[in-house]
């Protein structure tokens, strides 16, 4: 569907644009929960200490069922790529 491919665009440009900020190491949480945690994992980790809105939830909700919709080879690949991230931040 074009939404989940708009979505995971989204996911990745976030990713790219705040692999420099200093919620850093939250967000790549964050993102490490989405690709292969559970929602209710997201709430009680990464997303804990923020008040996140209901249509938030949902937004996350429906990101997180396109993720868990995606081939495991291309989900497997997400992993890989932000583990390389991971990796990259490290050298910094």
């Amino acid at each position: 569907a074009k939404g989940s491919s708009a979505l995971l665009l989204l996911a990745l440009t976030l990713l790219c644009t705040c692999a420099e900020s200093d919620h850093n190491e939250s967000f790549i949480d964050f993102l490490q929960t989405l690709l292969v945690g559970s929602a209710e994992e997201l709430y009680e980790g990464p997303l804990g200490k923020y008040d996140v809105s209901a249509d938030a939830k949902a937004a996350v909700t429906e990101l997180k069922s396109c993720i868990d919709g995606l081939q495991p080879m291309h989900k497997a690949e997400l992993v890989k790529l932000l583990g390389q991230a991971l990796g990259s931040q490290d050298d910094a």
